[in-house]
């Protein structure tokens, strides 16, 4: 990661794209092959089993959820550092360890890795919520997978379909350990092309709380894209999408037919079975793999300023109702 000092501004060549795919995690098979978590079809491997069963006190802090359960580092849980509003937001960056991500370039050249660009927005995110009186839980603190990987999670050094299908899910458990209220996933897009350029947030419209999800995405995507283009950078919007819409073709019949964001969709026999039990959203604000975009993500102004869209988008969220001077909602 490195600061980009003189950001530059998009050229007039109106960059649009046609996403490629909406990713929760990017892995490599043994055969070198990509896939996302959207595409396993696996039910219950031995990590989750594991985690099912973890416990949590939601009043811990500055620490680990449950270190038995997750990688070092992984789940942890930070107090408030100005007052208390007695609310959790579980704050996912992703990938991480030995699953890097997409891989992008700067304007400059640079290789960059969505999992690495992932955690400063999440940690720049938590400083500022919990100076606004948040409780903060986050998935990572540092470059690591957030399951606590077995042998069955890992071939020829990186995840195995399982690995990566236990590891998302990971951040659902982490997320229902800590009793989130809301929770935000943080990823980049990619695209077949450096033309591939925009920002698009995902929501889940099958849940129960399927309508706060749309409010919550609805206000991640503005907030976000607001402080962003407020730059200068004029990032195209690709506006608020159902995860039904996202994600590239699955490798299986029972992957094709979940359909859903692992880490924002329902509990489905035989595939998976410890969903997210609050409100989400996940965004990808840029895309790393348009040097322009990438330039942004890569540098700690452009960090900075993603998280602060996301800081505001909650405090909008949790904002009461506003009222007319009737005393009436308005």
């Amino acid at each position: 990661m490195s600061d980009q000092s003189q950001l530059p501004r998009r050229s007039g060549r109106g960059a649009h794209r046609r996403r490629r795919r909406l990713i929760v995690a990017t892995v490599i098979v043994a055969a070198a092959l990509a896939v996302s978590v959207r595409e396993i079809a696996l039910d219950q491997p031995g990590s989750l089993r594991r985690l099912e069963h973890g416990v949590a006190d939601p009043s811990s802090a500055d620490q680990a959820v449950n270190p038995s359960l997750f990688s070092p580092g992984a789940c942890m849980a930070f107090a408030p550092s100005r007052g208390n509003r007695h609310l959790t937001v579980f704050l996912d960056a992703g990938h991480g360890g030995i699953d890097p991500g997409a891989v992008g370039t700067t304007e400059s050249g640079q290789t960059i890795h969505e999992a690495d660009e992932t955690l400063p927005v999440e940690l720049d995110a938590m400083a500022i919520l919990r100076h606004d009186g948040f409780r903060v839980v986050v998935s990572r603190t540092a470059a690591t997978s957030v399951v606590r990987l077995d042998g069955g999670d890992v071939s020829s050094g990186a995840l195995t379909i399982q690995g990566a299908h236990s590891d998302v899910a990971a951040r659902d458990i982490c997320a229902n350990l800590a009793h989130a209220n809301i929770l935000i996933g943080i990823y980049f897009d990619a695209g077949a092309s450096a033309d591939n350029a925009g920002s698009v947030t995902g929501y889940d419209a099958v849940r129960p709380f399927a309508a706060d999800n749309f409010k919550l995405a609805g206000l991640v995507q503005t907030e976000v894209l607001a402080a962003m283009n407020a730059e200068g950078w004029a990032i195209p919007d690709d506006g608020v999408v159902s995860d039904v819409n996202l994600g590239g073709p699955a490798l299986t019949g029972t992957a094709a037919s979940y359909g859903h964001l692992l880490l924002l969709g329902p509990a489905e026999a035989g595939y998976f079975s410890t969903p997210s039990q609050m409100p989400g959203a996940l965004i990808e604000p840029l895309f790393i793999t348009d040097p322009f975009e990438g330039s942004i993500a890569a540098s700690a102004t452009g960090q900075r300023v993603i998280a602060t869209g996301l800081a505001h988008a909650v405090e909008q969220y949790f904002a009461p109702p506003a009222t007319s001077a009737s005393g009436t909602t308005g």
